[in-house]
């Protein structure tokens, strides 16, 4: 039976429907409530109103394209605006079904079953899953069959970085030794366990695919942040089929992803499945348990 999953993003507030794990419908539309969040340190009424009803409408997509059982998954705005809760309240009113604030591990770990998931090999090797967001980006090593050892997560992401940095068009020299040293600071401490493989998901493992293709190593990594700081936001949408939120954040994405890599020590393939498919995989679980 078709199911639902309305993830609440710091960029984008995204609808996929899928039935037995193939999605049938999606939709996205560009809030940027981590900017909001970053100027404010919550987020102001309109935006409320504003993220209320774009959530109606994707829940009435959702019920309209068979949905017959929806959640709302509420990432980094929950966690990091002083008003979280009352997004929360908003949300769940507006959708007419459950809504949660996931925790970071909730959030790393959902992205790891999405993304292993979608993959084949072995089911034992230790794997790394890179998820870059708006707000915040997570780390999770761990296996198919044993799940995720290992969840870390920082406090920074594309759109908070982009807020403090990286505004101009492009964003030149200077303001990236600023970005870089921003996220060398997030960094501190993180020590990541050995891997044999690693995956990157997300919408900016997503625009580096465009930029630089679907493997990325030092190199890819390299001339992505290149390009991206170097070219104008209007070519990068023209030339690469970059959308117009999702250009206003590659250059810091790109600068986190490649960090991580860095500390990884692999390349990292991208991957489509993410969080959204880990959350539906486990909603189709709960929905099948019931019924049994």
């Amino acid at each position: 039976m078709p199911l639902g999953v309305v993830d609440v993003g710091s960029n984008t507030v995204r609808l996929v429907v899928a039935r037995g794990g193939e999605p049938i419908y999606s939709e996205r539309q560009p809030l940027r409530l981590g900017e909001s969040i970053e100027r404010y340190g919550a987020i102001p009424d309109t935006k409320l109103a504003e993220t209320s009803a774009c959530v109606a409408d994707l829940a009435d997509a959702a019920h309209a394209h068979g949905a017959v059982q929806l959640e709302v998954l509420i990432t980094s705005p929950g966690r990091q605006a002083a008003n979280g809760v009352d997004l929360l309240e908003a949300v769940a009113a507006a959708a007419r079904c459950p809504a949660r604030i996931l925790s970071a591990q909730e959030e790393g770990r959902l992205a790891f079953v999405g993304a292993l998931g979608a993959t084949g090999g072995s089911g034992r090797k230790p794997t790394a899953v890179v998820d870059v967001g708006g707000g915040s980006a997570q780390v999770v090593v761990g296996t198919r069959v044993g799940g995720p050892t290992w969840i870390r997560s920082i406090d920074l992401g594309s759109l908070r970085l982009t807020s403090r940095c990286l505004s101009g068009d492009p964003p030149g020299a200077d303001a990236l030794e600023d970005a870089r040293a921003e996220v060398e600071r997030a960094l501190v401490g993180f020590d990541p366990p050995e891997a044999r493989t690693a995956f990157a998901v997300g919408g900016t493992a997503r625009a580096l695919r465009r930029l630089v293709g679907a493997t990325l190593g030092p190199d890819e990594l390299a001339e992505g942040v290149r390009m991206a700081a170097s070219t104008p936001m209007d070519d990068l949408m023209e030339d690469y089929g970059l959308r117009p939120h999702r250009v206003k954040t590659v250059t810091a994405g790109a600068l986190i992803v490649a960090a991580l890599q860095e500390r990884l020590g692999l390349p990292l393939k991208v991957v489509r499945a993410g969080l959204r498919e880990g959350a539906l995989s486990e909603l189709n679980a709960r929905v099948l348990a019931a019924a049994a």
